[in-house]
């Protein structure tokens, strides 16, 4: 397996990686090895999605940010908790959600050693490398309702012509990997953070409030 890390672009894929047996367990176990693309060599280590077995919601992002890829577990940082409030002011209990990446591991570029890690996007075909992870959480999970935070999950789920400006806010039905989909696409809660000023921010943080109440209403 060690040959695949040098795998053309074009072959990256976590695809060899999956286990036989399919559950949660089984996949973060067998994620935590996975060199499906290059992603792997920086980063500390996989950040899988947890989650309830069976949530009525499964939240998608981009990847894993520093603190996730330093502690193991998706939305943990400063975006994370951001959502986490967002989510019970829209009226959805963060514990009730199935939370992830469409990327597994921390995508960044670094100055020098022991500088600051700055987050880098993944590309598309990274995102497609990964996907087989993503495939196989819906498949365990069986949503009732997808929620797309951002562009990149938007692309990974739904094709690279996604723009999340276009449809945030909308309740969606889509085909995923075979099985009708319900969807409502926002901003990543990190774009919250990187708002200008206070008031920017706010009205930012208003309207991922007024997108997930699409979403507790879906969900109702």
């Amino acid at each position: 397996m060690g040959s695949r890390t040098t795998a053309p672009e074009d072959q990256y894929t976590a695809e060899p990686f999956l286990p036989e047996r399919v559950t949660l367990t089984a996949l973060r176990e067998a994620a935590a090895s996975c060199r499906g693309c290059p992603l792997h060599r920086a980063a500390t280590q996989t950040v899988f999605g947890v989650g309830k077995a069976h949530a009525r919601v499964m939240l998608v992002g981009e990847q894993p940010g520093d603190q996730e890829d330093r502690q193991g577990k998706p939305f943990v940082g400063p975006a994370g908790r951001l959502l986490d409030r967002a989510l019970e002011e829209a009226g959805i209990d963060p514990a009730d959600a199935y939370v992830t990446n469409a990327v597994k591991h921390f995508k960044f570029t670094q100055a020098e050693p022991r500088k600051r890690r700055i987050h880098k996007a993944p590309t598309l075909r990274e995102m497609t490398a990964c996907g087989p992870w993503l495939a196989a959480e819906l498949a365990v999970v069986e949503p009732e309702l997808i929620v797309l935070l951002g562009a990149s999950a938007g692309k990974a789920l739904l094709g690279s012509s996604f723009r999340v400006g276009e449809v945030r806010g909308a309740l969606l039905e889509r085909e995923i990997h075979g099985r009708q989909e319900k969807l409502v696409a926002t901003v990543h809660p990190s774009s919250v953070l990187r708002a200008q000023d206070d008031a920017d921010r706010k009205a930012a943080y208003e309207g991922l409030v007024s997108d997930l109440k699409v979403a507790a209403r879906a969900l109702s």
